[in-house]
């Protein structure tokens, strides 16, 4: 037995390289199947190409105008929000994506001017996607290990042997995988394309990366078998965690945000150069205005001419419609 710098250890360094030979389908399955598509390209095959600018110019609006109408588009047009997660969500919007798709958009504007972005999102993760994981005795994700281990012994009868032969149980080696989401595994360009899915489709991303063609049903099964057997063995859980949503549309469908909680607040706000510069003139007192104006102050007042109206500040000019990357609605983006 050895501990290596993870600090997971193993029967020897052979059992462990034997382990990715066994468990990566490059080695011992054929191409993936179209279920499969979402993650393959960003992780298995690492062949993503750049984007060109025009394309991404144009995958902006259309998350612009998701993001604008977040609600009909989850409850309508899902399958295409899903999609485009798929293809990558731009890397301007990329963070508030991932705010709407978790929820925590919606927990932020139910707690204002509590903590960042980024701490409802971790909110979200630890709440909704992966609950129990970072509770003491990592029981939850114990569990996800024996489900791991019971789908692999059905999709791969060989690995599943092998690792069972060398006593690798699976909390050895898939714990940084799941508890960090394959954060500190994969190149970081993967991690990103794996995050996009994994906040619109919930915890089946993590397996699938692994190429384990499971949906929720098979995991809600498996975690129900694995769950029984541990009540067996080790009684019931210290931690009782509630109960896990497999992506941004159950979140959405436990929790249903108003359209408040929804609508977009610009973080930057940029005044246009076109815009004439005025300097309003001090406020003077009322009894020298009068004196000035002669009037008293009595008098009726009247309906100003049309010539009096203001007039607005900026007039319609050639950058609204234009193609830059955020639409004229819009001013903040997230990098």
């Amino acid at each position: 037995m050895f501990v290596n710098n993870s600090g997971y250890s193993s029967a020897d360094n052979s059992s462990v390289e034997s382990l990715f030979q066994f468990i990566s389908p490059l080695a011992h399955r054929d191409p993936p199947s179209e279920d499969l598509q979402s993650v393959w390209p960003a992780v298995i095959l690492l062949r993503a190409e750049d984007v060109p600018p025009e394309v991404l110019r144009q995958r902006e609006v259309k998350w612009l105008e998701m993001l604008n109408h977040w609600d009909k588009w989850m409850a309508k047009r899902h399958k295409k929000v899903k999609l485009r997660c798929q293809k990558g969500i731009p890397p301007s919007l990329r963070g508030r994506a991932w705010l709407y798709l978790s929820g925590g958009k919606v927990k932020r504007e139910q707690n204002p001017g509590k903590f960042q972005d980024a701490f409802w999102g971790l909110v979200q993760i630890c709440e909704k996607y992966l609950p129990g994981y970072y509770s003491a005795g990592l029981e939850a994700i114990q569990l996800d290990g024996e489900i791991l281990f019971a789908l692999l012994r059905r999709v791969s009868p060989v690995a599943h042997r092998h690792l069972k032969k060398h006593k690798m149980e699976p909390i050895l080696y898939m714990t940084e995988w799941f508890m960090c989401a394959f954060s500190r595994t994969l190149p970081w360009a993967s991690v990103l394309r794996v995050w996009d899915m994994f906040f619109c489709d919930g915890v089946k991303i993590i397996f699938r990366v692994l190429e384990l063609p499971v949906s929720e049903r098979d995991i809600e099964k498996e975690h129900h078998t694995q769950l029984r057997r541990w009540k067996e063995t080790n009684g019931e859980l210290r931690c009782k965690s509630p109960p896990r949503m497999h992506g941004a549309r159950a979140i959405m469908a436990a929790e249903p945000p108003s359209r408040q909680d929804l609508r977009q607040n610009p973080t930057i706000i940029v005044q246009s150069p076109l815009a004439p510069s005025y300097n309003p003139p001090p406020p003077q007192p009322r009894k020298e205005e009068e004196e000035r104006s002669g009037h008293t102050g009595n008098e009726e007042l009247t309906d100003p001419s049309p010539s009096d109206l203001a007039q607005p500040l900026v007039k319609d000019t050639a950058l609204q419609g234009s193609s830059h990357s955020l639409s004229s609605t819009e001013h903040d983006t997230y990098l």
